[in-house]
């Protein structure tokens, strides 16, 4: 008696570990999106094949209501399909493959796993992201592989496999209580004669539709979670040393404000143009008014907590891209107000929500903090820490820690360099009890740790000649929690970071562009920021043009050469559509993304511009190059930009032309020697 009642006394525990919202909002989303034309697919193995089995029986039946069938396959049933996969490509594809056969975007797909590992599930998440699928689990206790590959997960923290089965089986009723609860509400309005308008809205409150295809370029609702500071630049000239003491004299200041902190994470996002929330604690003095109307300015909607405390500002005097002094005026964090209405309704309807701790009290926020655990398994969360902040949330998705800040938390690791980093980001991950651990190493790049038995991820820093770091972590987060938002993987979102970080520490910032709510380009590199930065320290611009298609030795010979002539080199680069009106169909051979990526690898290229025009004439009237380099195949008289590059105060040169050389001239060597393997067959 004594083994069954801790038994059962084992189950409860496990069950109030699941999180019903959740399991809801999913039966709540099914019933909206399959009658509509909407699949789910389930799969699983061993006892969750057979409730695998069970959800789909019970969506195309009944649970308790007689509504319409729903279209569900359980991806377990068919066992003719499950040994000719299994025998033809292996136990690893056979979800995979019938996920790709009956897959369709805005689908959904739910894994079912106690172990949260399994391989050939693990496969099939992969394939319904590639497709444009919704991707919910059910697994053991999370962190682990599956739960961190889908879009949202309900995990069960238990050590038994029988209790978590157990569990699984109760979601599923769950799942088909929420189910029959909306449908059964439609059909009694119907009944009753009501409007087909008012049956969508009964069936659409409170809905959580699947999303599409998953885009690195989607815009998304993004909360960005912190404090705010006041940083202010006072730039100028040093010429001379004081007579009074051996200091340099700042001739010509001028003074520059910024958001800091949160308030530059929310900037930046709002310049990539998200729709961003930022939900801080201001104060009431002149400098929470300067940072207010900036990011208002940019479009930034603010939720403020209120704080007893003034706003920290720091100052720094710089001279020749170098900071000279920076002076820090931060009070001690006062008291805070309560989280708003506004402000939770904020961080529950976001794609993702970014915490960028300054440890001044935000992060701390037990109200705020409660809402952000809401989140877990839902929505995905960046925690951003500080040294004198509270440890992230547990069971968010990613922390974004520097070296110096690991280093800070486990000052115990002796290990030095990537190693330490690694080891590092393994134990924050124990410790903090997060899905994933990303380690930014400045010019080092990124170390990514997602599980213990999982080699780490070594993200490298493209290479950057000169550039301003401030920022550059915050750039970081935000990219990586817009795309998360966007459902790419954090494995991608952080690669993709560490690109976008890299430019931005190469282009910066463009104030007067942000308050306008305007990009600045920081997409490829901010190639403008980069010419009128080496313009003003007396260096020479040189730009290019061309579409690149097939880089050989004629291209690195122009780039080469190019180079040499001044302190940077632009490359102007056709786009896709550009490339195939001037050569035709067929042409490119090789992506825009693909080429601008070759290009930016050469060390003698700075960085790389796309234009959708036949000639890249727009931008080089804002770039006003000193020089714009051309082969030696062209004649003067034809270069149509000569116009624009003079008219700039630059000229256009020629460089030597390498005979022979041409993507054109490869193309057709290729062709020929394909003929003359055929007809030689």
């Amino acid at each position: 008696m004594r083994q069954s009642s801790d038994y059962t006394a084992g189950l409860v525990k496990a069950l109030a570990t699941m999180n019903d919202a959740r399991l809801s909002a999913w039966g709540r989303a099914i019933a909206v999106d399959l009658p509509s034309g909407g699949r789910l697919l389930v799969a699983g193995n061993g006892g969750s094949a057979a409730h695998a089995q069970h959800l789909a029986a019970e969506l195309v039946g009944r649970f308790k209501v007689d509504r319409i069938p729903l279209s569900a396959l359980a991806l377990t049933a068919d066992a003719s399909t499950l040994t000719a996969i299994g025998n033809d490509f292996g136990f690893g594809e056979v979800f995979a493959r019938q996920v790709q056969a009956h897959g369709r975007p805005g689908d959904v797909l739910i894994t079912m796993s106690t172990s949260g590992r399994s391989p050939n599930l693990l496969r099939a998440v992969a394939v319904a992201r590639d497709l444009g699928m919704m991707t919910w689990a059910l697994t053991g206790p999370a962190p682990n592989s599956i739960a961190e590959a889908s879009h949202e997960y309900v995990d069960v923290f238990s050590e038994s496999a029988a209790h978590v089965q157990e569990c699984h089986l109760v979601a599923i009723h769950m799942l088909c209580v929420a189910v029959d609860g909306v449908l059964d509400q439609t059909r009694t309005v119907e009944e009753k004669g009501a409007p087909s308008s008012t049956v969508a809205e009964i069936s659409m409150e409170e809905q959580v539709v699947p999303p599409r295809r998953p885009s690195v370029d989607k815009k998304v609702d993004l909360v960005v979670l912190g404090d705010v500071l006041l940083d202010i630049d006072i730039t100028g000239e040093v010429n001379r040393v004081s007579p009074e003491a051996p200091v340099p004299v700042v001739s010509s200041p001028k003074d520059e404000a910024r958001p800091g902190g949160a308030g530059l994470a929310a900037l930046l996002a709002a310049m990539d143009g998200h729709r961003v929330t930022l939900i801080t604690a201001l104060g009431s003095d002149n400098a929470a008014d300067v940072v207010t109307e900036m990011l208002t300015n940019a479009g930034v909607s603010i939720v403020n907590l209120g704080t007893s405390s003034a706003t920290a500002v720091k100052t720094r005097v710089r001279a020749g891209q170098q900071t000279i002094l920076m002076l820090d005026r931060a009070n001690p964090p006062g008291s805070l107000g309560p989280l708003p209405a506004d402000g939770s309704r904020a961080i529950h309807s976001a794609a993702a929500v970014l915490v960028c701790d300054y440890g001044r009290g935000v992060a701390a926020a037990e109200d705020v903090r409660q809402a952000l655990s809401e989140l877990v398994g839902r929505t995905p969360v960046v925690w951003d820490p500080h040294p004198l902040g509270p440890a992230p949330v547990a069971g968010i998705a990613l922390a974004t820690p520097n070296s110096r800040e690991a280093d800070h938390f486990h000052p115990d690791v002796s290990l030095t360099g990537i190693e330490g980093d690694i080891e590092r980001a393994r134990r924050l991950q124990r410790t903090w009890r997060v899905g994933q651990v990303a380690i930014t190493r400045g010019r080092d790049g990124v170390v990514l740790i997602n599980d213990d038995d999982a080699p780490p991820l070594v993200i490298p820093a493209p290479f950057v000649s000169g550039g301003d770091t401030r920022g550059a972590g915050d750039r970081f987060a935000v990219t990586t929690a817009a795309l998360l938002g966007a459902g790419v993987l954090p494995s991608t979102a952080a690669t993709r970071a560490v690109t976008v970080a890299a430019e931005y520490v190469t282009g910066g910032i463009d104030l007067g562009a942000a308050s306008k709510g305007q990009p600045t380009g920081l997409g490829v590199g901010d190639a403008r920021s980069l010419a009128a930065r080496v313009r003003a320290g007396g260096g020479t611009v040189v730009a290019t043009g061309g579409c690149f298609d097939l880089l050989h030795r004629g291209h690195i010979a122009l780039l080469q050469h190019a180079r040499q002539l001044g302190d940077c080199l632009i490359v102007c680069l056709n786009s896709d559509a550009s490339v195939t009106r001037l050569k035709g169909k067929g042409r490119p051979l090789v992506s825009e993304e693909d080429r601008a990526g070759v290009l930016q690898a050469l060390s003698c290229v700075d960085a790389v511009v796309l234009f959708d025009q036949d000639t890249p004439a727009d931008i080089l009237s804002q770039l006003r190059p000193h020089f714009f380099v051309k082969g030696g195949d062209y004649a003067i008289a034809d270069i149509v930009e000569r116009a624009v590059v003079e008219q700039a105060g630059g000229q256009v040169v020629l460089a030597p032309y390498l005979d022979g050389r041409s993507t054109t001239s490869l193309i057709e060597q290729a062709g020929r020697r394909r003929n003359d393997s055929e007809r030689a067959v």
